[in-house]
C-alpha cells in the first residue's frame, strides 16, 4: 500500500522523489522560488478582478502574492480592475466568456457584482472573494472569503486610539459606496471612547484628499488623531496636518513601504495590517487546491488575514518585507 501511494504521489507533484519527505519538499520549494511550477496539475487560467483604482500600492501587493502563488501552482495568472463598479462587474463578465478556470473578485459594491457571481457559478466557474464582501460571499455563491473582518479591524483601531489617549479622531473615507470602508469607520466608532466623525474625500484626487483633510483640521483644532483608510492616503495626510499646523497623529489601515517607514520615524502612529499579499496567495492556492483535491478552507467561514496593528517596535522588522512589496 505504502508504495502504491508513494508512486502516486510521485506522479501527481513534480520535484517529488523515491527518496519523498524533505527533499521532495525542498525541491518543490526551489522550483517555485525560480519561478517554474511545483506541481504538473494542468494548466488552468484563474482570473482576478478588483474594485481596485489606478497606481494603488495595496493590490500590487495583492498580485505579488497571487503571482507567486500562481507560478508554484502551474497556473496562468490574469488580472483587471475597476473602481466603477459596474465596470468591474463586465471585466467579471469577460472572463466567464473566456473560460477561465477559476475566479477571485472583491465585492467592495455587492449589489454590482451579484448577479455576475451567480453567471459564474452557473458557467461551472469557481468563485472565492477576497478582501472585501465577507457577509455576501457565501450568500452569493462563492467558495470562500479571504480578508479580513472589516469591522473588527475597525474595532482594533478605536482601542489603540483609547491606549494612546486620543479623544477626538476623524475618519477619512476615499471610495464612497464602498462597504467596507464604511465598516472600517463605524467599527473604530463602536470601540472608541472619544469623538469620531467621518470626511469623505474623492480618493482619485490626492490634492483633493489633502485639501480637504487640511480645511478640517484647521477648522477643528480639537481633532488629535486622523485615520486614514489606505495607505496611500497616510503621507497625503501627514502632509495636510503639516500644513495646518496640527498636532493630529496620523494612522492608517494597511501597510505599505512608505508606510512602514513613517511608523519607524514617527510621522505615522500606527497601522492595521491585512497581508495583502495573503489575500492574493491563499485565493489563488485555495481555487488550486480545489481544483486539484476538492479542498476548501473556513468550512463556510471566511479566511481572515488581519487585523494586525504594527506600532513603531514592530516597524524596522517589517522593512524589509515592505520594500520586496510582499507586505
Amino acid at each position: 500500500m505504502g508504495a502504491v501511494l508513494a508512486a502516486v504521489l510521485g506522479a501527481s507533484l513534480a520535484g517529488c522523489s523515491s527518496t519523498g519527505g524533505k527533499r521532495a519538499e525542498d525541491a518543490r520549494a526551489a522550483q517555485a522560488a525560480g519561478g517554474r511550477a511545483a506541481v504538473n496539475t494542468p494548466r488552468w487560467t484563474f482570473a482576478m478582478v478588483t474594485h481596485s483604482g489606478d497606481g494603488d500600492t495595496f493590490w500590487d501587493i495583492v498580485q505579488n502574492g497571487a503571482q507567486q502563488a500562481a507560478a508554484k501552482d502551474n497556473i496562468k495568472f490574469v488580472y483587471g480592475h475597476d473602481k466603477e463598479a459596474q465596470r468591474q462587474s463586465q471585466l467579471v463578465q469577460s472572463y466567464i466568456d473566456q473560460k477561465v478556470d477559476g475566479l477571485i473578485v472583491t465585492l467592495a459594491k455587492p449589489d454590482a457584482m451579484k448577479d455576475v457571481v451567480a453567471k459564474a457559478e452557473k458557467a461551472g466557474i469557481p468563485v472565492i472573494t477576497v478582501n472585501s464582501g465577507a457577509e455576501d460571499s457565501k450568500k452569493f455563491g462563492a467558495l470562500s472569503h479571504i480578508g479580513q473582518d472589516e469591522t473588527v479591524a475597525g474595532e482594533a483601531v478605536g482601542e489603540e486610539l483609547n491606549r494612546r489617549g486620543h479623544k477626538k479622531a476623524l475618519c477619512v473615507l476615499h471610495e464612497q459606496g464602498n462597504v467596507g470602508h464604511e465598516q472600517r469607520c463605524d467599527g473604530t466608532k463602536k470601540t472608541f471612547k472619544g469623538d469620531l466623525e467621518k470626511l469623505y474625500v474623492e480618493g482619485t484626487n490626492m490634492p483633493d484628499v489633502q485639501s480637504s483633510i487640511e480645511s478640517k483640521l484647521q477648522a477643528d483644532p480639537s481633532i488629535d488623531a486622523v485615520v486614514t483608510l489606505g495607505a496611500p492616503f497616510a503621507p497625503t495626510a501627514v502632509k495636510a496636518k503639516e500644513q495646518a499646523g496640527s498636532k493630529a497623529e496620523i494612522d492608517t489601515f494597511d501597510l505599505n513601504a512608505q508606510v512602514a517607514g513613517g511608523i519607524e520615524d514617527g510621522s505615522l502612529g500606527f497601522a492595521v495590517d491585512q497581508q495583502p499579499y495573503l489575500q492574493g496567495y491563499q485565493a489563488v492556492d485555495l481555487l488550486w487546491l480545489y481544483k486539484y483535491n476538492a479542498d476548501m478552507l473556513g468550512g463556510g467561514k471566511p479566511v481572515l488575514t488581519g487585523p494586525q496593528v504594527i506600532t513603531k517596535k514592530d516597524a524596522a522588522a517589517l522593512r524589509e518585507y515592505t520594500k520586496r512589496g510582499t507586505r
